[in-house]
């Protein structure tokens, strides 16, 4: 109430005193003055309390009369008087005169009123206190009426009345004792309101600081935590919003929350999520010990939200923490370890899709973790240390935020030279192309296209701006220059009418991200010394947390790094000396980081710093030559790039290095090997014809050919690379060797490539033990194994050399992604997705991917989808983003991998009776395992398209093999209609899981795949799970629909294993069924025939591993040697070496089977060339599949199909171009896409 406010009642006159002009007392009072002992001040107050209580309002004489003793009374005197007896008395008779002169206040002045208040506050506080135990029962009378009865009408106050309990909570809580379980009745009331009400009161009971009725009333404490899971958003919002007082005020309430801040921070509610994030970072940025290690995991959490604003808050939280604790180490080095998790958190972020997160990311790293405004020895500093205490994951992800700057100041540099350029309409259509891509790296890239348009526009018409942005991403720019510069352009695009302008904070986004302010050539140097001081040990690496060996390498890591991004802010004569220095370091990978660097930067070396050229020249010779093979890699490249006598320099270190080869020190081997195959790409001209002959008299005849040492028999089917012999890493670089000096010829005229390619399917045919003398280890065959498959993708990467590489070669190196060893599967996995992801690879080896169904490792198979999803998505947005793609639609558009896929199932060596229920359905997941992704989103009606190509597909026969009536024969529909069967669970094949075979849980899909790299036995022997006990596998749930039911078909058996058919010998494949070993540690055991197939027909071939072909049902029943069958014949040694061969690899021919029919030969040459040679024709003329007329393919049927009609001529004039690679497709093996379809695989 404003009390100044009021009008003065005519009765009220302050300071009025009687006639004589003195206070007019009760009668047989004296006057009360301080002149009188406090004793008879109380007398003389006591009788003054009895007038004024026996007085009412309608006495107005006597109102009038006493009105000056009601105005003494209220003066300081007696307000402060030190007696609380006479404070007391004096609040008796102020509590009379209010309730006299009510409803005027006979004080008018505002000031008197709020001392008056304080004063009665204060006194009635007393009172209270001091009559709590007869007091106390009235309160719980007067709560109890107005809580429980809901009488509101018993007081004025029932309004206020949590106001009223938290005041008298504050005076003493013993006031509330019989009031506290009526709140608790209140907690659990219907009414969503009263209960926030009464969570707002508690809230503010329970978090004071003085408060401990936590721990006095433990069930209503309890109660209340419970509201922290209330239906009512509004009551969990505000339970969570205490949580933040609380912590801070009752440290020792914190373990009571956790659980349910844990719960809450997975609430649906999106606010109720980011105040659990504010609740925690508030209470750490006061003190960290007042937050657990679990309360801040809550945080890291949720920057992973999928809300925008709960990851960003969560982000910008954590960020706050690491610079208070960690880089300005206000709590110590305690808080600081606590802590130092977050900056590997934050990195990984970049790991994910949302560009905001990228950006935000960006922008907390130049804020938070090094701050771009430090000093530069400070920043450099600060960077040097952080990027040595990174963990691998948050070093690749920095790397790539750099890597993806720098390309957006490409991207922007670019932009700008077309501005250079005259108008044109090519020049207009390159520029809209640079925009877009200049947009998807900004917020929200739909409305930054406009954004970016209109700057761009301004760029065309200001000429000023132009140069400010080009003195910006200039790569002499230093980081002051650029603080200039965008402070420049941002006042320049500026409109003082528009507070808010949203293109400027576009162009703001834009300008941070292309702006270098972390480096410029003083920080460089600033690097460069503080590593020389950790060389020197002057260096403050211990106390940073680093060990100076981690500091050296580290540094010279993020030197590297920084070379590829500002390679011009390292020319400096200082700079390269100290890279020297670091050159001469016994740390190999220091050493190879130092060469790398010169590589990098060093073009201008010879010609500006001669002195560093001529001590640079026999170190990189030596390197070359005696170095390790990433440091020989490294200095030949390095010789490459930045001298102008390179062939000179080159001969020098070839001719030596060719002359002094010997197999018989395959330890010496190494490092030539990596140099001469890196020589020879780099300078085919010059060295291509003298690699011949070391091709045909050394790699081949004495280093592949021949087996002089005799590996370690101990099972394993892998080995760390420590561990493995030299002459097997001599054997692996051989192999690379051979395959760069092809990539450098890139050409076939000496037809050296089509003996490669034999030797190397004979190396996968003899699963690595080329020679099958027996000799080899298990764990050395499985690295030979891997490197002929990559060897074999690598060369398939050059379009020369793809469209030679014969069906069953491409088989054989598909298979590889089934091998028997774990860590040849993981390792071909990786390769072949690096090389889809970048468009190096054909189409057809993504149908590659289809086999990983059959891998028994979860993790395994959940990478294998998430590389074909990045595969898809990055085909798509290509086609999208590049409108001349739409004439290479047959290479790129990934629905056209599904023939590719059928074709090669097809030609499974699993795959060897088409009427086995186990083996369709194998078949069936890996259909299942391409087209659940492809299928994930139906784009362009793909689903209708597919589905109409395998129809197609259904009514041709093989090309491979079209006069095999039986691969060419039509299915029975009763065996696949018990294959259609509804899987019980997902759709995923049941499975036994071996010990170690199996990860602990599945991997995160946008972080970096690192498995173990343990032993792990062949895991491809698989069984029902009703005979194992073991569940299905719950991954990747899919609704397999029957569209024909087969109704007197019984379910399909588990296989039984009998012992009386051990005699028959067959040896099961590798893959497919669940393996088991025996005490000896044999590789193979006897796989006993299923009833029911003797039944039905003869038994099941044999299946050999997997890198050989199937062999014939005679060979298949025939009674296996001792522990092993005999390899095919194909695989054995032949004759000697022809010196007069192509490049001496006819010696591979002698050993190496040419898997080709002779039908193959005799057909016709036809060839469809496309961007990346992925064309449904084969290398040799004939197509993939032969189309076969039919009454049920009409040309119109098949003219529907088309979607894009090839912009390529056939040179030879093939018909099948006519008919567009479409019609190429109707080409499959009639009764293979059966398998395809098993009339319900294709949910459309």
């Amino acid at each position: 109430m404003d009390f100044t406010a009021q009008p003065k009642p005519a009765t009220a006159l302050c300071g009025v005193v009687s006639a004589d002009g003195k206070i007019a007392y009760p009668p047989g009072v004296k006057e009360i003055t301080d002149k009188i002992t406090t004793d008879e001040m109380i007398k003389r107050l006591k009788m003054v309390v009895k007038t004024f209580m026996d007085m009412d309002q309608d006495s107005e004489d006597e109102k009038q009369q006493y009105l000056p003793l009601a105005l003494h009374l209220a003066s300081e005197f007696f307000l402060r008087n030190p007696n609380k007896d006479v404070r007391l008395l004096v609040a008796c008779c102020l509590a009379d005169i209010f309730r006299i002169y009510a409803p005027e206040a006979p004080y008018t002045s505002h000031d008197k009123l709020k001392n008056l208040n304080k004063q009665s506050f204060d006194l009635a506080k007393v009172l209270l206190k001091r009559t709590v135990q007869t007091i106390e029962a009235c309160i719980a009378n007067f709560f109890n009426q107005v809580l429980v009865l809901g009488r509101s009408s018993v007081s004025d106050l029932s309004e206020h009345v949590f106001d009223l309990i938290q005041e008298l909570f504050a005076i003493d809580p013993h006031l509330l004792l019989s009031v506290m379980p009526q709140l608790e009745f209140k907690l659990k009331s219907n009414d969503g309101e009263e209960r926030l009400a009464v969570v707002r009161l508690l809230a503010k009971l329970f978090g004071s600081k003085d408060s401990d009725l936590a721990t006095q009333n433990r069930p209503l404490w309890q109660c209340f935590l419970g509201r922290f899971n209330d239906i009512h958003v509004p009551v969990r919002l505000e339970s969570v919003k205490f949580a933040s007082h609380c912590l801070m005020n009752h440290p020792d309430l914190a373990k009571d929350l956790t659980e349910y801040l844990k719960v809450r921070s997975h609430d649906p509610e999106e606010a109720i999520r980011h105040d659990v994030i504010v609740t925690i970072i508030t209470a750490a940025k006061r003190d960290l010990a007042l937050v657990n290690d679990q309360l801040l995991g809550f945080v890291r959490e949720r920057t992973l939200d999928k809300r925008w604003r709960v990851r960003k808050e969560a982000m910008m939280g954590l960020a706050q923490l690491y610079k208070k604790y960690c880089l300005h180490g206000e709590a110590g080095k305690e808080a600081a370890e606590k802590v130092s998790w977050i900056k590997d958190k934050l990195l990984h972020i970049y790991y994910q899709n949302s560009i905001d997160d990228k950006l935000l990311v960006e922008k907390i790293f130049a804020q938070y973790l090094v701050p771009h405004n430090l000093e530069t020895e400070e920043r450099m500093k600060c960077l040097y240390y952080l990027y040595a205490s990174l963990d691998p994951n948050a070093v690749k992800a920095l790397n790539e935020m750099w890597k993806c700057q720098n390309m957006l100041r490409s991207h922007v540099r670019e932009l700008l030279d077309l501005h250079k350029q005259p108008t044109s309409e090519a020049n207009c259509s390159a520029m809209f192309g640079k925009l877009m891509t200049i947009a998807k790296n900004l917020p929200d890239p739909g409305k930054a296209q406009d954004f970016v348009k209109k700057f761009n526009q301004v760029l065309g018409d200001d000429e000023k701006l132009r140069s400010q942005l080009e003195l910006l991403i200039s790569p002499t720019c230093s980081c002051k220059q650029a603080d200039v510069c965008v402070r420049e352009i941002a006042r320049k695009l500026a409109n003082p009418k528009q507070p808010t302008n949203p293109f400027l904070e576009m162009v703001k986004f834009l300008l941070e991200r292309i702006a270098p302010v972390h480096i410029d050539s003083e920080a460089i140097s600033a690097l460069v010394k503080l590593m020389n001081k950790s060389i020197e040990g002057t260096a403050d690496d211990e106390e940073e947390g680093v060990s100076p060996d981690t500091a050296i390498r580290s540094g010279l890591e993020l030197l590297k790094v920084l070379s590829f991004t500002h390679p011009t802010s390292f020319h400096s004569a200082e700079t390269y000396e100290s890279l020297l220095q670091c050159l001469r370091m016994e740390d190999d990978k220091v050493a190879e980081a130092a060469i790398q660097i010169f590589r990098n930067t060093g073009h201008k070396i010879e010609t500006d710093l001669p002195q560093i050229r001529s001590t640079l020249i026999p170190i990189l010779h030596q390197k070359a030559k005696r170095g390790t093979p990433h440091q020989a890699k490294q200095a030949v490249h390095c010789i490459h790039a930045i001298f102008t006598n390179k062939e000179v320099q080159l001969a020098q270190i070839f001719e030596p290095l060719s002359r002094s080869l010997n197999a018989d020190v395959p330890e010496q081997l190494i490092t030539p090997l990596v140099s001469l195959g890196h020589i020879s790409m780099l300078a085919p001209d010059q060295f291509a014809s003298p690699m011949k002959s070391v091709v045909a008299n050394f790699i081949v005849k004495d280093l592949l050919m021949n087996d002089r040492s005799t590996g370690e028999k101990n099972g394993k089917l892998w080995s760390p690379d420590e561990e493995v012999s030299p002459e097997v890493l001599a054997k692996v670089q051989a192999i690379k060797l051979l395959v760069r000096w092809l990539l450098g010829m890139k050409n076939n005229q000496s037809k050296s490539a089509n003996s490669t390619l034999r030797l190397l399917s004979a190396m996968l045919v003899s699963e690595g033990d080329l020679t099958e003398q027996k000799r080899i280890s298990k764990s050395d065959m499985s690295r030979l194994r891997l490197a002929a498959g990559s060897a074999i993708m690598k060369l398939a990467q050059e379009p020369c050399y793809h469209e030679i590489i014969t069906p069953e070669q491409f088989q054989l190196c598909a298979l590889v992604i089934n091998d028997e060893c774990y860590q040849v599967r993981q390792i071909f996995a990786q390769k072949l997705h690096k090389a889809l992801v970048k468009l190096l690879l054909p189409l057809e080896y993504m149908a590659i991917f289809a086999l990983c169904a059959k891998d028994p490792v979860k993790e395994r198979r959940a990478h294998a989808r998430q590389c074909l999803l990045k595969n898809i998505s990055i085909r798509r947005e290509y086609i999208k983003q590049n409108p001349m793609a739409t004439e290479k639609l047959l290479s790129l558009l990934p629905e056209y991998v599904v023939p590719y896929m059928i074709h090669l199932l097809a030609h499974d060596p699993d795959f060897t009776r088409s009427q086995d229920v186990d083996q369709l359905r194998d078949i069936k997941e890996c259909l299942w395992f391409m087209l659940e992704v492809l299928m994930t989103k139906n784009e362009n009606n793909s689903h209708a398209f597919m589905k109409k190509m395998a129809e197609n597909i259904k009514l041709t026969k093989d090309a491979q093999s079209p006069d095999e009536s039986k691969t060419n024969e039509p299915k029975p529909a009763g065996v696949l209609g018990a294959v259609n069967k509804p899987l019980s669970a997902t759709g995923r094949k049941p499975y036994v899981r071996s010990a170690g075979a199996e990860t602990g849980s599945n991997i995160n899909v946008n972080s970096e795949l690192s498995p173990s790299t343990g032993n792990r036995p062949r895991q491809f022997f698989f069984f029902k799970a009703a005979e194992t006990g073991v569940s299905e596998n719950e991954e990747n749930p899919v609704r397999i629909i029957s569209v024909t039911p087969v109704k007197n078909i019984d379910p399909v058996k588990n296989k039984e294993i009998n012992s009386d058919q051990s005699a028959q010998g067959n040896i099961s494949s590798d893959r497919g069924k669940k393996r088991t070993v025996t005490a000896a540690g044999a590789e193979n055991i006897q796989q006993k025939t299923d009833e029911k197939a003797e039944e039905s027909g003869p038994p099941a071939p044999s299946k050999p591993r997997r890198g050989r072909r199937p062999k014939s049902e005679s060979q298949g029943n025939a009674t296996k040697n001792d522990d092993t069958n005999k390899p095919l014949s194909k695989g054995r040694k032949r004759a000697t070496v022809s010196q007069e061969s192509p490049g001496g690899l006819e010696a591979g021919t002698a050993k190496a089977p040419k898997l080709q029919d002779p039908a193959r030969k005799a057909a016709p040459a036809e060839r469809q060339i496309d961007l990346q040679r992925s064309q449904v024709l084969r290398s040799d003329g004939d197509s993939l599949w032969d189309i076969e007329s039919s009454p049920g393919n009409p040309s119109s049927d098949l003219d529907r199909l088309k979607v894009c009609e090839s912009s390529q001529e056939d040179p030879e004039g093939s018909e099948l171009v006519k008919g567009s690679f479409l019609k190429a497709q109707q080409a499959a093996c009639r009764g293979f896409f059966d398998i395809m379809l098993l009339n319900s695989i294709i949910t459309i």
